[in-house]
């Protein structure tokens, strides 16, 4: 088995995800505000799956000692440097996240479910805790137990696979289309935040990230074949769970009077 297989068995997911029935949804801006409400998420847990990664695959612990393969190290660490202080649109260093959440109150969004569920993560110091107390739909938790659920068990080839199959060479060229539109539509709305977000993300994933996370993948999983057996059962599942998600939001959408996203 190899990338080749990988990604021949998970096409019927990532064809259900990129034809699914949210995006024909996303038509005034209160929807559009639903729906970054609930990406979110996916944008945040991204971030605990590439430190995961980071804490797996080189040495974040004193004394320094040389950890696993060097060219694995320089890939974790290249894509850590981007995703946790990359240049804004404002040409300051931002965490990815952060970017979102900026864009998000600039496009009118609500933040204080992100920032509350965030506030009681530090609380509790248990994720599933947080996750299980929080007011969001299941297909949410569900797509954050299953990412936390694979950070736990802690094997770095399926952390890998959840980080490159279930996340980056997903949807980004996409909602650039769908927000460029928006903003010919409501040019009162500030959308620019958003856009440099998605289209710095088509830059980095496309000529920098998903090649290094695809070599990464080759490098973990080798000739065993188990761990590829295994790195494509939790593709399947990544791209799962985010139907399930993309299916939250859009009942959200459909049902704006929900108490919460």
């Amino acid at each position: 088995m190899n990338i080749d297989t990988i990604n021949k068995s998970i096409l019927p997911q990532k064809e259900q995800l990129l034809n699914h029935s949210l995006y024909n949804k996303v038509k005034t801006l209160d929807d559009l505000r639903y729906f970054v409400q609930g990406h979110v998420y996916a944008v945040w847990d991204f971030m605990s799956l590439l430190k995961a990664l980071q804490v797996k695959l080189t040495c974040t612990t004193t004394p320094w000692l040389p950890t696993g393969n060097g060219q694995t190290r320089y890939l974790i660490n290249e894509i850590v440097l981007a995703e946790e202080t990359d240049i804004n649109i404002d040409n300051k260093r931002q965490s990815h996240f952060e970017m979102y959440v900026d864009a998000m109150e600039a496009c009118g969004a609500d933040t204080s479910e992100i920032e509350n569920f965030l506030n009681n993560v530090i609380e509790t110091q248990n994720i599933f805790v947080s996750i299980r107390q929080s007011g969001l739909p299941d297909g949410i938790k569900e797509f954050l137990e299953f990412t936390f659920t694979i950070i736990e068990q802690g094997k770095p080839h399926e952390i890998a696979a959840a980080f490159t199959f279930g996340r980056e060479d997903l949807i980004p060229e996409m909602f650039t289309e769908i927000l460029k539109n928006f903003q010919s539509n409501f040019p009162e709305a500030d959308l620019s935040k958003l856009i440099y977000y998605f289209e710095r993300h088509i830059e980095l994933d496309g000529d920098e990230h998903g090649p290094m996370a695809m070599e990464m993948i080759n490098q973990l999983c080798g000739n065993d074949s188990d761990k590829w057996k295994e790195a494509e059962e939790v593709s399947k599942l990544a791209l799962e769970k985010r139907i399930g998600l993309w299916n939250a939001i859009e009942e959200k959408i459909l049902s704006p009077d929900m108490a919460s996203i």
